[in-house]
């Protein structure tokens, strides 16, 4: 994997972390707690920290980030397999990432070519998921998104999806 510094010392335009690439590690961490508040809610809080000096290869272009949330089953309204869920997430990255990707860098799934403004990203979440008849489900979710890859000039963003779900 990339260095940012080392790219983004070639003075190329846009930054090419390609050209810098070696055998390196990318050390970090990460805590998630998952507690049962009741039978019907459940409640998650996870962090994590990676090394933000090198390029992300892993999952997404991410060093730092924070998450909270809730499951709520639906027994109180007689829906017992169903579930509605709320998350709220802030992601950040390193400010040598953030330089990469000013210089017009690309990373694993973010860069536009352009980041004047930067800014973490912020996510809020909401789900339903509906079981139907047997062994099928279907979900409802929603995600806004504030900074959208890191760019305060981007967004923010509204994400509809649809999950349908079977098992055999």
């Amino acid at each position: 994997m990339g260095s940012y510094k080392d790219a983004l010392a070639l003075a190329a335009r846009p930054a090419d972390i390609s050209l810098v690439r070696r055998p390196a590690s990318r050390p970090g961490g990460s805590v998630n707690i998952e507690q049962a508040v009741s039978d019907d809610l459940g409640f998650f809080l996870r962090a994590s920290l990676a090394d933000g000096s090198k390029e992300s290869y892993e999952f997404t272009d991410i060093d730092r980030s924070v998450s909270a949330g809730l499951s709520w089953k639906g027994g109180d309204w007689g829906r017992k397999d169903d579930t509605l869920g709320l998350a709220l997430e802030d992601a950040a990255l390193s400010r040598s990432g953030l330089n990469f990707l000013a210089a017009g860098g690309f990373g694993i799934l973010v860069g536009d070519g352009r980041l004047l403004h930067a800014g973490d990203e912020a996510i809020m979440e909401a789900y339903y998921n509906a079981a139907l008849a047997g062994a099928f489900a279907v979900t409802l979710d929603y995600q806004f998104i504030a900074n959208p890859a890191y760019n305060a000039d981007r967004g923010p963003l509204s994400v509809l999806g649809l999950r349908l779900h079977t098992q055999f």
